[in-house]
């Protein structure tokens, strides 16, 4: 009851509120409120449970340390791999057994040890610009974004972006440390401005002459492609695929975790199981232009032009493994500088 009671408090309910504590669920997100809201609205119709949602940008890891025991988190939602690492190595959420999502997740997009779960697929791709570049040959690989030939003509976000150093992980993942450290040089070599900006940020720079290709996930192009304000950015260039002749298209995810002190964890695991289930995944797919990780469910209209491709297949428990030498190697070459 001094747990109820002290969720309470922190979540700032009234005392009705408290009576019906136990039909809720509360969860801390990453993800904006225009593409989770919908599915957790979608969830109460369907169970009755209320989700209490607080948002953030940066800070969750610590907020959960900071709570302790008396978090009132019961979900955590994060958006990409290296935070759901992050909430695994400060023990900050704990084991799921549920038969459900083992069904719907393959084991390539979750922790061995069941602590967190991916949601969605983006993949790290290669925009080029159909004027000057036109599509990428089929073979074409990220360790080509190092050939001398691609010198002042690529544009990407800071090295330091998790979804850059999950990119340079799964690199270390397949060639080891050294051979991605001089891989790291020729990128950096190669680059036509100091890194900056964001993933939507590099396709504009290409649309503008500043680089003929750039490293972009892909769901940025499809919101680009319904954003009035961006949709010639995205009409400006070619989605390529690197890897289909090597290891594959490096993919990151979107994932979910269950809080370690979760006070309501039986609604916690109806709801997470719930967001790897059909009607859920199908929505990531429709709002966000993602990739749905259940098999069988089906992509967007617009996401599926752009064709099938195969996805590298190291596991990202493995990637997430070298994490903190991907991060050592883009300050051994100074990568944003």
């Amino acid at each position: 009851m001094k747990k109820l009671l002290a969720t309470a408090v922190l979540l700032g309910l009234s005392a009705p509120q408290i009576a019906t504590a136990a039909e809720e669920v509360n969860v801390y997100s990453y993800r904006q409120p225009f593409l989770v809201e919908p599915m957790f609205n979608e969830f109460t119709k369907e169970t009755g449970i209320k989700v209490n949602v607080k948002f953030a940008k940066e800070g969750i890891a610590e907020k959960l340390q900071q709570e302790g025991e008396y978090s009132p988190a019961d979900v955590v939602l994060t958006t990409d791999i290296s935070r759901l690492v992050e909430l695994s190595n400060k023990k900050l959420v704990q084991p799921v057994d549920s038969k459900v999502i083992d069904a719907n997740i393959p084991a390539q997009f979750r922790d061995n040890e069941d602590e967190w779960f991916a949601l969605t697929l983006r993949s790290r791709n290669v925009y080029s610009s159909k004027d000057r570049v036109g599509k990428l040959p089929a073979a074409f690989d990220y360790s080509d974004l190092a050939k001398p030939e691609w010198k002042g003509k690529l544009c990407t976000r800071s090295g330091k972006h998790p979804y850059n150093v999950s990119l340079v992980s799964a690199m270390i993942a397949h060639n080891g440390e050294a051979e991605t450290k001089t891989w790291l040089e020729g990128v950096k070599a190669n680059l036509a401005r100091k890194p900056q900006g964001n993933d939507r940020g590099q396709v504009q720079a290409v649309k503008e002459g500043l680089c003929d290709i750039a490293i972009g996930n892909s769901y940025y192009l499809g919101k680009m492609v319904n954003d009035p304000n961006q949709k010639a950015w995205a009409e400006a260039v070619e989605i390529n695929f690197p890897g289909q002749q090597g290891n594959g298209t490096h993919v990151n995810v979107s994932g979910m975790a269950m809080a370690k002190y979760a006070p309501n964890k039986d609604n916690a695991l109806k709801l997470m199981e719930f967001l790897t289930a059909t009607t859920a995944q199908q929505m990531y797919a429709e709002v966000n232009y993602e990739y749905p990780v259940k098999e069988g469910v089906k992509r967007s209209e617009l996401v599926a032009s752009w064709g099938e491709f195969k996805a590298d297949d190291v596991s990202l428990d493995q990637v997430a493994q070298y994490h903190q030498a991907a991060i050592k190697l883009l300050d051994e070459v100074k990568f944003d500088l």
